[in-house]
């Protein structure tokens, strides 16, 4: 059963700020969860228990690492700024002393993270990220931590419907392939302004994700290369888009026609196989 009583409300999440002498910063994307329904909704949807090590982004003042913690979960947080992932665990240790035991702070850029920083291997991702990295926060993990199954993520609006789109959507793009390379994403939730300090001037939805198969027999580096070259131009077609990606447009149209796609499609309009398709005839 999960246990959330120690969490942070809006009165602690001022009160924090204040000691540390913490101004929330564009910058650092910082927008600190007060509400603890939301952070307890978060944790239900994450379906995260005490079988899991979960690896948190931008802990922040702790609001979430305690919910988090409350499932029973060992955490990994990862923060960026030194002060405040040198007060977490004390946080911790004032809110949730029983748990203090299962946390582990790992002052870095989740941008740069490596596998062998961390403690043990994190079997899900839950984290509110910062609007300005999300989707290059979640590839470089999902690339570099294969052990990552699932997650859910805390994004602006924009960015969620990007990362959960599919082929012929409008706003399906290089996120949404890129994403689906590792497995599925979707939409779940959308989350007030209301229950952020500060209040954000944008909308924030929470994105469910589970780790699926890439496709078979292509290189990675070499789609995503060719998915940057198709969406660089998205009014023109993929044998256009593609023509110094290929070397010249009468080879994008050759190896375009080789995987079974017709060059005048649009890159808006290729799943991630199909573009896995077109990068297997390189």
């Amino acid at each position: 059963m999960t246990e959330t009583s120690g969490l942070l409300g809006p009165a602690e999440i001022r009160g924090l700020a204040s000691e540390l002498d913490v101004r929330p910063t564009k910058k650092l994307g910082q927008n600190f969860v007060h509400d603890a329904n939301t952070v307890r909704r978060i944790v239900e949807l994450a379906e995260v228990g005490a079988g899991d090590v979960v690896l948190e982004v931008g802990p922040g003042l702790g609001s979430l690492t305690l919910g988090l913690l409350g499932s029973g979960a060992r955490v990994i947080a990862v923060e960026i700024d030194p002060v405040l992932a040198g007060r977490l665990p004390d946080t911790v240790r004032s809110h949730a002393p029983e748990a203090a035991g299962r946390l582990t702070v790992l002052g870095a850029d989740a941008l740069r993270v490596r596998a062998d920083e961390l403690a043990e291997p994190p079997t899900a991702l839950v984290a509110n990220l910062p609007y300005n990295v999300a989707v290059p926060v979640v590839l470089h993990l999902l690339a570099e931590l294969p052990s990552l199954r699932r997650g859910l993520v805390m994004v602006q609006t924009e960015v969620a419907d990007r990362m959960a789109a599919g082929p012929g959507s409008r706003v399906y793009g290089v996120p949404s392939v890129k994403l689906a390379w590792y497995g599925r994403a979707r939409k779940v939730a959308a989350v007030p302004r209301s229950v952020f300090w500060p209040v954000p001037n944008v909308d924030s939805s929470l994105v469910a994700f589970e780790r699926g198969e890439p496709p078979e027999n292509a290189d990675r580096d070499v789609v995503f290369g060719l998915v940057d070259a198709a969406f660089s131009q998205r009014r023109k077609t993929l044998r256009a888009a593609l023509a110094s990606w290929a070397g010249s447009a009468d080879r994008a149209g050759e190896l375009l026609t080789a995987a079974g796609i017709d060059p005048r499609s649009r890159g808006e309009q290729l799943d991630v196989d199909q573009f896995a398709a077109i990068a297997a005839k390189v």
